[in-house]
């Protein structure tokens, strides 16, 4: 699944991050806590991953 805009890809990047213990669960908040409880490791890396060229900076 490819991010729809770079604010998705920003807050999957935090949750990823979360995820591997590189910050702490609770500095998460809004759409990336969400993410972090709602979706797996492997998710999280493929939204984390698209590309931004091109996204909008949020989804309209």
């Amino acid at each position: 699944m490819q991010a729809k805009s770079k604010a998705q890809q920003k807050a999957a990047g935090a949750a990823l991050a979360a995820k591997r213990g590189e910050i702490k669960e609770g500095e998460l908040q809004g759409a990336s806590k969400e993410m972090y409880e709602t979706m797996t490791q492997d998710e999280l890396e493929d939204l984390a991953s698209t590309k931004n060229d091109g996204l909008p900076d949020k989804k309209e």
